[in-house]
């Protein structure tokens, strides 16, 4: 039997330590509540703070450690949020200062931690450090980048070629301050200047307001553009070099970003960020406040956000590798070598985690297909380390399809009729699905921000509470499982059997084993665990398995020969 084999201690030692030794965030399981879209409490079709606090014991249900929230800070919303005008005040779509105040207090009841989204790279241009900055205040002068730009045949022109995320040029002209400024994303979102250290401090500053206010942490926001290289003695930067398999001169993969992103000053800040964390501890006590960075990079970069024999850095950097490379096509070989690619380069003594859903990805039923929903979720919860949830992958929502018309997506509405579908992100957006009553229980009101799910009185909460082995259920048996101390400290070994089964071991001396056992295609496929995994029973029982499987829970196989029927996903112990 072909295999691909790997063994990693969990690194949470073989003698059971206390949460408090370990860190509680090391076996926890993170949860990214996109607001407008969870709960909306008032009827006007946007889910606020009230609607989060009111749903709060649905997350104590499914087994939730941690809640992340994407941005509620005040914003003209052009980027839903993710440009701040203010960095201390609630968005009144979302509610008031007082609201977040209940909200924390509901979740410090129930034992769920609240952590924020936190936007370094730029801010709103309606943010008042722009505003000073734009009017040239000796204070805030260079919060932002700025150049007058270069003159070209008696025509002024941007300082460099350089492309936003969201197409077209990085900088746009201010007629009040006569000069360029920088934003690698929208024009409504100057990039603020991390080489000014008065920015770095105000940003920290941020931090400290939020932690003494009671969150436990902070999702960073796209850390590899927090810098760009630095400008030559002259004040000016260089072009960035041709992507040649892209011809679309506005598309952001025009250009090769070498020197837009990653630099290396951007792990110095997350350790810094790191520092003030660690400070807020020391004054604030009880358990830890983390850090998770969202950095789409290279393995070798994103493995230094960790941190370094000198410094700490993020406790979660977040592995994208499986939602970044997984594809409807993949097989089982292709899964293990991603595993291997976090597990094998990741430094010493450091957690992994494992996030395969985001607001900005398809989500799994639509990218690998609703048949590997469980199996997906088997994999997410039962590798070692951390789990990372978007809201609505543990019903099976799936993408909603969204006319150019209704598109709201900043990032598709800058493109064209054309080519907005591979750009929008509008439909893994859509309002959580409650129940099968009106507007699937999201709101009272007569409209939603975005289009409801045609299939949501099939697919929602109230519905698969009732059905023994919906996605709902079996995912809650899995989180179930994560409290076993052998999926919370114990080694795993992964293979690859043949194309078509991925299959782990999770073991700890002195406690039962558990094989996730994933037939990721449509073949009726037989494996032999005894020829890849040492130390097995003769007979294993069934402890979780999907709809797929003629087998239930309690059932016994023998270990040589395991029957998959097509995308059937288990899990089994030994006896």
């Amino acid at each position: 039997m072909l295999a691909k084999t790997l063994t990693v201690c969990c690194l949470l030692a073989l003698t059971v330590p206390t949460l408090a030794e370990v860190g509680w965030w090391r076996t926890a399981q993170f949860y990214q509540i996109y607001p407008r879209s969870f709960k909306d409490s008032d009827g006007n079709g946007v889910g606020d703070l009230n609607g989060i606090t009111q749903q709060l014991a649905y997350l104590k249900e499914i087994g939730i450690t941690a809640t992340w929230l994407s941005p509620i800070f005040t914003s003209p919303m052009a980027d839903f949020g993710y440009d701040v005008a203010d960095f201390y005040q609630i968005d009144p779509l979302f509610g008031s200062m007082e609201d977040f105040d209940n909200l924390l207090a509901r979740a410090k009841q129930l034992d769920i931690k609240i952590i924020l989204d936190f936007v370094p790279n730029h801010s709103s241009d309606e943010c008042d450090w722009f505003k000073r900055s734009a009017a040239g205040e000796a204070e805030y002068k260079d919060f932002y980048v700025w150049h007058t730009g270069k003159v070209v045949n008696g025509i002024r022109q941007p300082p460099t070629n350089w492309i936003s995320v969201f197409r077209g040029s990085q900088w746009t002209w201010h007629e009040g301050r006569q000069a360029y400024y920088l934003h690698q994303f929208l024009a409504k979102q100057p990039d603020l200047n991390y080489r000014n250290p008065k920015v770095v401090e105000a940003m920290k500053d941020v931090l400290r307001f939020w932690l003494r206010k009671g969150v436990y942490g902070f999702r960073i926001d796209a850390v590899p553009h927090v810098f760009e290289i630095a400008a030559d003695n002259n004040g000016n930067w260089p072009d960035e070099p041709r992507n040649e398999y892209v011809s679309d001169p506005l598309d952001y993969a025009y250009l090769n970003h070498i020197y837009t992103t990653n630099q290396p000053e951007t792990i110095d800040l997350v350790y810094q960020f790191r520092t003030v964390l660690s400070d807020m501890d020391r004054e604030l006590g009880g358990d830890d406040r983390v850090l998770l960075t969202e950095a789409y990079a290279p393995l070798d970069v994103l493995m230094q956000y960790y941190g370094n024999s000198t410094h700490n850095g993020s406790q979660i950097p977040f592995n994208f590798e499986l939602l970044s490379n997984i594809n409807i096509n993949s097989d089982a070989y292709h899964y293990s070598e991603l595993l291997h690619n976090w597990l094998d380069n990741m430094p010493a003594g450091q957690v992994a985690n494992w996030v395969l859903g985001n607001h900005d990805s398809s989500r799994i039923g639509s990218r690998l297909g609703a048949d590997r929903i469980d199996a997906t979720n088997m994999l997410l919860l039962t590798l070692p380390g951390i789990s990372v949830n978007y809201q609505g992958e543990e019903i099976g929502m799936t993408d909603v399809w969204i006319s150019w018309e209704d598109t709201v997506d900043p990032q598709a509405c800058q493109s064209n009729q054309q080519e907005f579908e591979r750009l929008t992100r509008d439909p893994v957006r859509t309002p959580f699905q409650w129940s099968d009553e009106t507007q699937a229980g999201f709101t009272t009101g007569n409209v939603t921000w975005l289009p409801l799910a045609d299939n949501y009185k099939l697919v929602n909460v109230k519905r698969e509470r009732g059905i023994a082995l919906s996605h709902l259920n079996v995912y809650k048996q899995l989180r179930a499982l994560r409290d076993e101390p052998t999926l919370k400290q114990g080694d795993v070994t992964v293979n690859a059997l043949g194309p078509n089964v991925l299959a782990f071991k999770r073991s700890l001396a002195g406690h039962k084993s558990y094989i996730t056992v994933l037939n990721i295609n449509d073949d009726v496929e037989s494996v032999n665990l005894d020829s890849v995994f040492t130390e097995l029973t003769s007979q294993l029982r069934y402890v979780v398995v999907n709809d797929k499987s003629v087998r239930r829970k309690n059932d016994l196989t023998y270990a040589n020969s395991v029957l998959l029927l097509p995308k059937e996903a288990v899990v089994l112990s030994t006896v």
